[in-house]
């Protein structure tokens, strides 16, 4: 721990990667990247300014409101009383208590989404978890807003766990780079957003890879509606958002036509292709889906398309997917398809060839690593068996009692009286914020555990000051990531700031529950037992881990655990002997056609993938509403984490709107133009990019910016949050739909300054 008294530096973890800290007088004054990191991300550049920045909770804190007469109504203008700690967690402890007593466990939602810090012990979610599951359980989410609809669609296909199969199971870049003649991307692959991966990623390699691509001569084509969605030097077939699905129908649908599909491998590998050839072919609804007919739906050329399929057919080819495509209305249509499509080209299980998921997305996704688990801190057993998909979590505070289909379940959503959130910012997350605003009044009580008053902490009743990573000791290590950190505390908690730890033992002993959560160990005794275990795991593996003492004394090692020569990928023993090998699906094989699906009913997934347009998209587009708005992850931070000190940036804020250059002058708009974003959900300013680099009739306005007040007709940062829709991805998935949004652009002048 620094002392306060003079400089130090030290190294640390974070999801975006390693940096060394300088710390003086109990401040910290500067960062610089990790030696080891051949492009390390810029982020921590700004953690001086965000660490100690005013908008830090200084003290517990309790809604006027709600303090004096348990008022409902307010949160987000409501004043905040500040108390002791002692007072604020008397009044919370007996306020959850008092839920649970009166209405249930089932009345009290859990919410967190794991981002909070690359530590293993101090991991939010873990730790409320943990504490409501001692209390008696809580309402549950399934899945998450990145993935939430793949996690649901892709077991069923492949039979493995989505996330297994994203993090253990895909082909890694030596291997891409020795094999793959023709990558094809939906979506893209990013290095922008492979700058974060959960737990961290220490060296970001995804833009060098593509630099070996280049010389190598492998062709790289980006399939989406920017180019800027792939590195520079890639092919760009500038797409319409939300016709991907299409695209790749017409793609299958040249390789049949032609003779160019691996029938051998369909019959030894998959079932139910002759239930889905019909309706490729059009013999089921007299259209088939060639390339005439997804031309006008995706605007590509029909003879980009051919020869795009004959590409793929001819090469060793890649398809990836982006974790942005299963983001929108229909999103389990295109990751169906991306595995029809793949399994017809007949690639499957070999080296370089075809289908991955999230490359880019995230910056572990690609890195071939062995196996080494362990620093978990148990969340216990949850007694409570309900849960809603994670996205649903505005239509379960608005509709209690009120049934929905999930995955093949009907179920109802829960009546929620309580929700505790620590660690994430659903203002950040959650589409249409202004209804989840209005959604947000219906619990009697809002607790949240954050270190800024972010929007989420603005609207909570209870607010609790908790510390970042840099004020407390943890250990950083990911499934992701060779190297294993130290995470020292570097400074003193900023005011009155306690870990979640601290603040959950604090109110599990006041509810006798004390000894449950703690088990009578501190922090620092769970770090050791956790780092403990850890190390025996990986001794039974062969791999020699420094002790604790060691590992604080040199702050970092990188393990032995690189995989070496090419990745057997969970494909290969399948290709090689379906009936030794089968996928865990109800037929062992690659599901085409699913006959469990298709018992669902679901008539927005039916039993093999189709094209269904969404409800708004350029192909519904009207004078009101002519624009499809894409919200991708921001690039110069981690969700909407560090957003205080980035938006006090001159200039920074609102954010940036990328809009094509004919849709600019169509407006009157240039660079650096304030414009206005609307539709009937709501409206938000941006400051215009005018760029050829995205599809006309396209803006990108990238998340992450604060949800402002919503007692104004305008969101005044650049929140897309405000214009997206909050539906579900279909029965199946109930995923996020942020990129099925259409929207107006408009210049704003002194006379329109709305």
């Amino acid at each position: 721990m620094a002392d306060g008294s003079t400089r130090q530096t030290r190294i640390t973890t974070s999801h975006w990667g390693a940096f060394e800290v300088d710390v003086e007088d109990g401040r910290i004054v500067a960062t610089r990247p990790f030696a080891n990191d051949p492009n390390p991300s810029r982020i921590p550049e700004i953690l001086p300014e965000a660490v100690h920045h005013r908008s830090r909770i200084a003290r517990p804190a309790i809604r006027r409101g709600w303090l004096s007469s348990r008022k409902r109504t307010g949160r987000g203008s409501d004043e905040f009383v500040d108390l002791p700690w002692d007072e604020a967690l008397d009044i919370a402890a007996a306020e959850i208590d008092r839920i649970r007593k009166t209405h249930g466990n089932e009345a009290i939602f859990g919410g967190s989404y794991g981002w909070g810090s690359a530590g293993r012990f101090h991991h939010a979610q873990s730790q409320v978890h943990r504490f409501l599951n001692v209390i008696g359980g809580y309402v549950a989410s399934f899945g998450s807003y990145s993935t939430g609809c793949a996690q649901a669609i892709m077991p069923h296909v492949f039979g493995a766990d989505f996330l297994t199969l994203l993090y253990e199971h895909q082909e890694g870049w030596q291997v891409i780079h020795d094999h793959t003649e023709t990558l094809v991307m939906f979506g893209g692959i990013n290095p922008k957003n492979a700058q974060v991966s959960m737990g961290g990623i220490t060296e970001h390699e995804t833009a060098g890879w593509f630099d070996r691509f280049a010389t190598k001569g492998m062709r790289c084509i980006n399939i989406g509606p920017q180019r800027t969605d792939a590195p520079a030097g890639c092919e760009w077939v500038p797409l319409r958002p939300g016709s991907d699905t299409a695209m790749m129908l017409a793609l299958a649908h040249v390789l049949e036509e032609e003779g160019l599909t691996d029938h051998a491998f369909l019959d030894r590998c998959t079932v139910g292709f002759d239930r889905f050839r019909p309706y490729l072919m059009g013999e089921t609804d007299g259209q088939p889906k060639n390339p005439d007919w997804a031309a006008p739906i995706c605007g590509v050329a029909p003879d980009t398309i051919r020869d795009l399929a004959r590409r793929m057919a001819a090469s060793r080819t890649f398809v990836t997917v982006a974790w942005s495509l299963q983001r929108a209305e229909h999103g389990e249509q295109p990751y169906w398809m991306s595995a029809v499509l793949a399994a017809m080209l007949g690639q499957i299980g070999l080296p370089g060839g075809g289908v991955g998921y999230g490359y880019g997305a995230i910056g572990g996704v690609g890195k071939s690593l062995i196996g080494l688990r362990g620093m978990t801190f148990s969340q216990l057993q949850n007694p409570v068996r309900k849960f809603i998909p994670v996205a649903r979590i505005a239509d379960a505070l608005r509709h209690p009692g009120m049934e929905y289909d999930f995955n093949g379940r009907r179920d109802t959503y829960p009546d929620i009286r309580l929700i505790y959130w620590a660690g994430g910012n659903p203002y950040h997350h959650h589409q249409d914020l202004n209804a989840l605003h209005e959604a947000w009044q219906s619990p009697e009580t809002v607790i949240v555990n954050e270190p800024w008053w972010t929007a989420t902490a603005r609207r909570a009743d209870i607010v609790f000051p908790a510390t970042t990573p840099y004020e407390r000791e943890d250990i950083g290590r990911t499934n992701l990531d060779d190297y294993l950190f130290h995470m020292p505390q570097l400074i003193p908690p900023v005011g009155e700031a306690r870990d979640d730890y601290a603040i959950f033992a604090g109110l599990a002993e006041r509810m006798g529950l004390g000894a449950d959560f703690t088990e009578g160990r501190s922090a620092s005794d769970w770090i050791a037992l956790l780092y403990d275990q850890y190390r025996e795991q990986a001794a039974e593996q062969g791999i020699d881990i420094p002790d604790l003492a060691t590992l604080r004394d040199c702050n970092w090692v990188q393990l032995p655990i690189r995989a070496d020569g090419p990745n057997r990928t969970f494909f290969a023993p399948f290709r090689e002997d379906p009936e030794a090998a089968p996928l865990p699906t109800p037929s062992g094989r690659i599901e085409i056609f699913s006959d469990r699906i298709d018992g669902f009913g679901y008539d927005d997934c039916p039993g093999h993938p189709v094209w269904l347009p969404p409800s708004e998209w350029l192909g519904t587009a009207s004078e009101a509403t002519p624009l499809h708005l894409v919200s991708p992850q921001p690039g110069d931070k981690l969700h909407s984490q560090l957003e205080a000190a980035l938006a006090d940036q001159p200039g920074a804020r609102p954010e940036t709107l990328v809009i094509h250059a004919q849709d600019a002058q169509a407006r009157g708009i240039t660079s650096g133009d304030l414009v206005r974003v609307f539709n009937a959900r709501g409206a938000c300013r941006a400051r215009a990019a005018v760029s050829e680099g995205i599809r006309p009739g396209v803006v990108a306005l990238p998340t992450g910016a604060w949800y402002g007040d919503p007692g104004g007709n305008i969101d005044p940062h650049g929140n897309p949050n405000v214009l997206t829709r909050d539906i579900g991805t279909s029965r199946l998935g109930q995923g996020s739909s942020a990129h099925t949004a259409l929207v107006q652009v408009e210049r704003l002048t002194l006379d329109n300054p709305r």
